[in-house]
């Protein structure tokens, strides 16, 4: 059992045409399918949107502490995470997450390092590991 050190709160209504908002009420937002997906679309976000979010910046800080645990001085990196959603052969959905990641300024072999050991510590990573596809690639 973990022991707990932040716990987020969000309420969602009206599934993917409806609202989310944080129990803060920092986060806010309309949600809308995309048209993709056979939606209306606009200028809403979808849960993919706020799932890929979430990971590109949880991986950017794990790769970061990796690197300071490392005493390895890291320069303006760069995580891009494409989340997808398709139908899975069970009749249901799935997601698949391609993470491209910018290391700039150190060489590639140590680079290629730091993301395969963020993508051992950062929480995303983990939840999703073995669930679903995870694509890494060092650009």
């Amino acid at each position: 059992m973990m022991e707990k050190l932040y716990t987020a709160n969000a309420t969602a209504t009206g599934g993917r045409e409806g609202r989310t908002k944080s129990d803060d009420g920092v986060l806010d937002f309309k949600v809308e399918i995309p048209k993709e997906m056979g939606g209306r679309g606009g200028s809403f976000t979808n849960p993919e949107q706020l799932f890929a979010a979430g990971y590109a910046t949880c991986f950017d800080s794990a790769l970061n502490l990796v690197a300071r645990t490392q005493k390895i001085k890291l320069k303006d990196t760069k995580v891009t995470a494409s989340v997808s959603i398709g139908q899975n052969v069970e009749g249901g959905f799935s997601l698949a997450v391609d993470l491209a990641v910018s290391i700039p300024e150190i060489d590639r072999e140590t680079a290629q390092k730091l993301l395969e050991t963020a993508h051992l510590v950062c929480p995303y990573s983990n939840a999703t590991r073995g669930n679903i596809e995870v694509n890494l690639k060092l650009i």
